[in-house]
């Protein structure tokens, strides 16, 4: 690892001050970041620990849905009894995120921000049709993933909280990979009066919607209707784990259990 200089402010506007005038990056629970710069494949001059904001971890509930404050880590967010009520399909995701350390470390707005292709928490962005909200701007999720571990943030920008709006039904369910517990393919279903949202994880190199299921869906909710569509495997990721016709399968399947998760409710 490098040598940095740490800081932990207690409050967004100390944070964005320590932020400014170096090569310095946020930090918002590590559990990628600090791996990667151990393995000297990231560095930065100044590391800014968001970890003493208090305002950054709050989760509540209103009109609008659930609002998660991006510190808030996936453990909270699994536990959270209001997350429960309002959207289980979110807080049983936030569950399944790797191991304790990494539930108990790990946040929503360092895991979006990461963008991992095979991250959880992008398919929930996704498929819910959040709303990312910053210091600067609020970004709709379907423009926030832009590419592989690329995101609309602008440098400095800083994530303060994630809005989901309430479905009338939804689940998440991921094939993963044994050891890291990401998804090798995830899917997250969602149904509302909009229609019928579906995202998928882990299958390329950034998260996307899966529309040709999205229509199917649309006209029948049933998890027949979903297992029955041929993904195509164009841009599909093909790997020791899977080849791209195996993760275009997988896709169909993981949408139709979901289906039958939302369902059974």
């Amino acid at each position: 690892m490098y040598g940095f200089d740490y800081q932990r402010p207690a409050s967004r506007d100390a944070a964005k001050t320590a932020a400014s005038g170096a090569d310095a990056r946020y930090l918002a629970g590590g559990q990628s970041l600090i791996q990667a710069m151990r393995l000297r494949l990231s560095q930065s001059e100044r590391l800014v620990d968001l970890g003493g904001i208090a305002d950054l971890k709050t989760i509540g509930v209103d009109g609008n849905g659930v609002t998660i404050g991006a510190m808030a880590t996936h453990a909270a967010v699994a536990a959270s009894n209001e997350v429960r009520r309002a959207i289980p399909a979110l807080a049983e995701l936030a569950g399944g995120i790797g191991d304790p350390m990494v539930r108990n470390m790990g946040t929503i707005g360092g895991s979006i921000a990461n963008a991992d292709p095979a991250a959880c928490y992008p398919s929930a962005v996704l498929a819910l049709n959040a709303t990312v909200r910053t210091d600067q701007r609020t970004i709709p999720g379907d423009a926030f993933f832009t590419g592989l571990f690329e995101t609309a943030l602008k440098p400095g920008e800083l994530i303060t909280a994630v809005t989901f709006p309430i479905p009338t039904k939804a689940a998440y369910v991921k094939y993963k990979q044994p050891a890291s517990r990401f998804a090798l393919v995830g899917v997250f279903v969602s149904q509302a009066a909009g229609g019928v949202r579906v995202a998928v994880t882990g299958a390329k190199s950034q998260v996307f919607r899966a529309t040709p299921i999205e229509e199917a869906l649309n006209r029948s909710f049933t998890p027949e209707a979903a297992k029955a569509v041929k993904m195509p495997t164009d841009g599909i990721n093909s790997d020791m784990h899977g080849s791209a016709a195996y993760r275009a399968a997988m896709i169909s399947v993981m949408a139709s259990r979901a289906v039958a998760a939302a369902l059974a409710r």
